[in-house]
């Protein structure tokens, strides 16, 4: 039977080119293994919950006499059996993991250069992928369709509206009407979710590989000294293959364990929506978005060609979209002339590193600022409005010079790339 496939499909060929490529053998790598994984796991349990889950806000009646929406109402019974809180669990922190695994591969990229001639095109897939997995994980806000999940949608929902000329057609046409309140939200918002955006990010993902798999990774800095010119690495198969599966049973088991302790989104502490408004945050990834909305004043509106620009499209599409196009840039902005083989050392090129830094600080202080009002019941200083605004744009500043100059002085004057 080998042989008969063999003669006609050219295995040998196949297990030379593809199954012993050389893989580097450092350990930021496996973030994109783990990006990978988590994604599968999202898969697995996605295709249980489906099984599941109603998308329809139409009431139905609880054996125990409530009558709640039947989104809401397939979450309890999802909850209800036999290890269904713990897939759902699972689900849920694992679209946590594949975002930051998702985020620190691409942080790894910036650090080394790694989007440089001739990777610039998988970067940008790279970056789309990255965004598309924070999308995905937005269409799933809604789904259990609980007090938190409508609140925490809605914020979504007024954003999008919020684009001059087309938000209220995007608005229309992303969550099938007004939200919360037209019928085809969720039946909109989980067709995205569990179909169209997955076969996208699995598009994308086999078009990751196979690029990777064509122009093979860069090398490690210390690969230049051991064996200038060559590939240093270990096969695919079997010593990759072996290392990647001991790695995905590990991140199975730990997941398990995690899901299992900490089970996600309690959707009865919250209860079916409401009329009145939670205080809740949306999760970490989408936070500092939050914060930004957060402190801009609504005295920031003012009309264009007809059209309201207020805070809602500052905070939540301009801010991301400005840094989205550096992304999208960077490349042929920070470019080089010959083919990169090795990793770039972070200490070379002061300037990009001390910059990256200061994105960094940048999230992490809008962020802090998406607990504005925690620190305003408290009656902390943070509460602020004009300290909240210096630590969000004075603190990547602070980084970006601080950072630059220790670079320099400690790594001396290297010339950027």
């Amino acid at each position: 039977m080998y042989k008969w496939l063999d003669e006609r499909l050219d295995l040998q060929g196949l297990y030379k080119k593809v199954f012993r490529k050389a893989f580097p053998v450092h350990h930021s790598f496996f973030l994109g293994e783990i990006t990978l994984f988590a994604f599968l796991v999202l898969i697995l349990t996605g295709i249980f919950l489906t099984l599941n889950y109603e998308p329809s806000i139409r009431e139905v009646k609880l054996p125990d006499g409530r009558t709640v929406p039947a989104a809401y109402g397939s979450i309890l019974y999802i909850d209800s059996l036999p290890f269904g809180a713990i897939i759902r669990s699972l689900h849920h922190w694992s679209a946590h993991v594949m975002i930051a695994a998702a985020f620190l591969h691409m942080l790894r990229i910036l650090l080394s250069g790694a989007y440089k001639k001739p990777r610039e095109l998988n970067y940008l897939v790279g970056l789309g992928l990255l965004g598309l997995s924070v999308v995905t994980a937005f269409t799933g806000y809604a789904l259990p369709y609980d007090n938190y999940a409508v609140t925490a949608t809605r914020i979504g929902y007024g954003i999008a509206n919020s684009i001059p000329w087309v938000g209220n057609a995007l608005a229309q046409i992303f969550f099938g009407g007004e939200f919360p309140g037209s019928e085809r939200s969720i039946p909109r918002l989980y067709s995205l979710h569990v179909l169209w955006l997955p076969l996208t990010l699995l598009a994308l993902i086999g078009l990751h590989l196979v690029i990777m798999l064509k122009q093979k990774h860069t090398q490690p800095r210390y690969a230049q000294k051991v064996a200038p010119g060559k590939i240093l690495g270990v096969p695919m198969y079997p010593q990759q293959t072996v290392m990647m599966g001991i790695l995905f049973a590990l991140y199975v088991g730990v997941m398990s364990f995690i899901a299992g302790a900490f089970l996600a989104h309690p959707v009865e502490a919250f209860g079916p929506p409401t009329p009145n408004t939670p205080a809740v945050k949306p999760d970490w990834y989408f936070l500092w978005i939050y914060g930004i909305l957060q402190i801009i004043p609504s005295s920031w509106e003012f009309r264009l060609f007809g059209a309201t620009i207020g805070p809602e499209f500052i905070g939540g599409v301009i801010v991301p979209g400005i840094l989205g196009l550096i992304g999208l840039l960077l490349p042929f902005l920070d470019a080089r002339k010959d083919k990169m083989r090795y990793m770039e050392l972070p200490s070379e090129h002061p300037v990009r590193t001390s910059l990256i830094l200061a994105l960094l600080v940048f999230f992490l202080m809008a962020s802090l600022a998406g607990y504005k009002i925690d620190f305003q019941q408290q009656g902390s200083l943070l509460g602020n409005n004009a300290v909240l605004w210096t630590l969000v744009l004075g603190g990547p500043l602070l980084t970006h010079l601080l950072s630059y100059t220790l670079l320099r002085v400690f790594y001396g004057k290297r010339a950027e790339a």
